[in-house]
């Protein structure tokens, strides 16, 4: 059961424009929704657009999950000039531009193979991690020398979509906590012209596309017209992990968070190994929790143990 207050629980897919914040997109849908209880899924910087997953009442609770999923860019990388916080929001246009070498896709291919694969990468002097227990950009405001985070990420694909004499633009899938901002970056300091993020649009997240998503007048609009359920994804539909689905007599202890025996389990869909995330549903489909794997599910039958997951979160 989601909070009282809550009008409306599931999940939305926001198509956000470039010059709102993660957080203005949140505020905005407050008061759009009338409702408090609303959280987005992993944050796209003020000058970015695209996807946006925001989680309404009882969703929130799943919210990790979805924040966890691989993601995709489009990016524009502009080459020749330097920026403090690896976008256009901190070039420096009084300084002349860098010479840029020939742009080609051979050239580029092959400077880009640096960034493919798992990668250790640097945190943005601008960014909202913290050190020191304050957040890196407002040291970066004041000055302070700190030495950056680094980051193990992966890229598992970077595809060439146009270049022109200055820029390029690339689409980028890439795992959670991966700052395209520091790629552009990276890549200019790499071949030696310095190179800033002009635009980026975010696609995907997980299975979840922009062109699925709504801007914030239309979800207005819904809203207003007393259909937004139309719109709303229930989080059952997004989380992508195996499922167990739990028989009828043991829901209580699930909800009570007692040890998973097999007989609890009636019916197991997908495949999972040691350690893989499970979600655990009743008859109807609903989610009752997400647990780690203790044993992989071909084992199941096999196995004598009493305790076959390791609770996450129960989700009621």
């Amino acid at each position: 059961m989601g909070n009282q207050a809550d009008r409306y629980n599931g999940i939305l897919l926001v198509n956000k424009e470039t010059g709102m914040t993660s957080h203005d997109i949140v505020s905005r849908l407050r008061r759009i929704l009338k409702q408090k209880r609303i959280g987005h899924c992993g944050t796209l910087d003020k000058a970015a657009s695209g996807l946006l997953i925001v989680c309404l009442g009882k969703a929130t609770k799943a919210s990790q999950f979805i924040t966890d999923s691989d993601k995709e860019y489009i990016a524009t990388i502009e080459f020749g000039r330097t920026s403090k916080t690896y976008d256009a929001e901190g070039v420096d246009f009084e300084t002349s531009v860098n010479k840029i070498p020939e742009l080609s896709m051979e050239y580029l291919n092959t400077e880009l193979d640096t960034f493919r694969g798992t990668i250790e990468q640097t945190v943005p002097f601008y960014s909202a991690i913290h050190v020191d227990g304050k957040r890196l950009y407002k040291l970066a405001k004041e000055g302070r020398d700190v030495e950056l985070p680094k980051r193990e990420i992966t890229i598992s694909d970077i595809e060439i979509l146009k270049i022109s004499n200055t820029a390029v633009k690339i689409k980028v899938a890439c795992t959670k906590g991966t700052y395209i901002r520091s790629l552009a970056h990276d890549l200019g300091q790499q071949i030696g012209c310095s190179a800033y993020l002009s635009a980026l649009l975010r696609t995907k997240i997980g299975k979840l596309h922009v062109d699925a998503s709504y801007t914030l007048a239309e979800i207005e609009k819904h809203t207003k017209d007393n259909m937004l359920e139309n719109i709303l994804m229930s989080y059952d539909d997004v989380l992508p992990f195996a499922v167990c689905t739990i028989a009828d007599e043991y829901i209580n202890s699930v909800f009570e968070g007692r040890d998973i025996q097999r007989e609890y389990i009636s019916n197991i869909s997908g495949s999972f190994l040691t350690g893989d995330k499970v979600s655990l549903r009743d008859n109807n489909g609903n989610i009752l929790a997400v647990c780690s794997a203790l044993e992989q599910s071909d084992r199941l039958e096999l196995t004598d143990e009493d305790k076959l997951f390791k609770y996450i979160r129960v989700l009621h």
